[in-house]
């Protein structure tokens, strides 16, 4: 097989989709190559759009996050419209819980919830929980039952020609540009390629990204639940539990370094499960719904890699860790932007490949 493209994405997962359908927006003529969509990171996590909640410092990366949750809304909405399909995009804010009484500094857009604020705010958190941080800007996207699905079938219908099953084993080179792509449905070619393959993009290119695991789970409302008992997501101390509007409630993560060792373990669900409860304890009496886990693409300082790479014809595009969903819009608008029209955005300087050389 030898199939020229202008544009050929390497990698079906939400940064690749959100590449491709940006694009495909903009006139191009694109392929995405997936080995296996199940294995993107997108189906790992549990959706939030959390810089502020997840206490980033101020820095470009901060930046960076802030700049897309901007974007989240407007975007979600359009591949809705692209779709008909819905996104479970939530504004629905972040609670942070903590278990001291200790108010510390934070960003201006938080605000400072004492022991009976919070618990008024949020009936049914733990008896230890002294107070809080309300994140209201914060959100969340339902990334495994409808976001990632919404872009496939936006890229799909917007002409994106996506070849699923097709491993890329060898970027074939010559000089410093890229010159075909070794699978194992033979040769593919293109114009110019962008990797995209998480946490298996060291596997291509001597770069800095290696898988991260995490083991997540979800339960569900009981019947006997007038309502909705949680409104808004609960980040606590190495726990996260997303509601959402249906009654489900993902869990997570575990973070484990143990390269690709696939599978679940008692001890990683075991330990979400102990402090999902000692956060809120009604959990103890939710039905358990699923368990799975998938690989984050960690790199030494936890910041994506965007932009440029070592060959002229191949940008980058990975790394993202854990927040890949997060960054998928701003991903898309700057790494378009700079392989359509050379523009690079000044926040991409930040995020360059070869940052990691310096420091060795």
């Amino acid at each position: 097989m030898n199939v020229p493209s202008e544009i050929i994405v390497i990698g079906g997962g939400i940064i690749g989709l959100s590449l491709a359908v940006e694009l495909k927006l903009r006139g191009a003529t694109v392929t995405v190559l997936s080995r296996d969509i199940k294995e993107a990171a997108a189906y790992a996590g549990a959706g939030m759009i959390a810089p502020q909640a997840e206490r980033i410092p101020p820095s470009p990366m901060l930046d960076l996050c802030l700049y897309s949750r901007g974007m989240y809304e407007e975007w979600t909405r359009k591949l809705e419209g692209i779709t008909g399909l819905e996104t479970g995009y939530w504004s629905c804010g972040i609670l942070a819980p903590v278990y001291e009484d200790s108010e510390t500094d934070s960003n201006e857009d938080a605000e400072w919830f004492d022991r009976a604020t919070i618990h008024q705010f949020q009936p049914g958190l733990g008896e230890n929980i002294m107070g809080g941080w309300w994140y209201p800007r914060d959100a969340q996207v339902d990334n495994r039952r409808a976001l990632i699905q919404c872009l496939r079938v936006a890229a799909e219908d917007l002409g994106v020609d996506f070849q699923e099953g097709v491993s890329v084993e060898e970027i074939q080179q010559k000089g410093d540009r890229a010159i075909a792509l070794k699978t194992n449905r033979g040769t593919i070619q293109g114009t110019h390629y962008i990797l995209a393959t998480g946490a298996w993009s060291g596997q291509l290119l001597p770069i800095s990204v290696y898988p991260r695991k995490g083991q997540m789970l979800s339960v569900r409302v009981p019947s006997s639940f007038p309502k909705l008992p949680l409104k808004q997501v609960l980040f606590g101390d190495n726990i996260y539990i997303v509601p959402r509007r249906d009654g489900l409630i993902v869990i997570g993560a575990t973070v484990e370094d143990v390269e690709f060792a696939p599978e679940i373990t008692p001890q990683g669900i075991n330990q979400l499960l102990a402090n999902a409860i000692r956060l809120y304890p009604a959990l103890k009496d939710f039905p358990l719904q699923d368990f799975w886990w998938g690989y984050r693409p960690a790199t030494p300082d936890e910041f994506p890699i965007l932009g440029a790479s070592p060959l002229e014809n191949l940008t980058l595009a990975t790394g993202h860790y854990r927040n890949g969903i997060l960054l998928a819009p701003v991903t898309a608008t700057l790494i378009a932007d700079w392989v359509l029209t050379g523009q690079s955005n000044p926040l991409l300087t930040h995020f360059h490949w070869d940052r990691f050389l310096a420091e060795s």
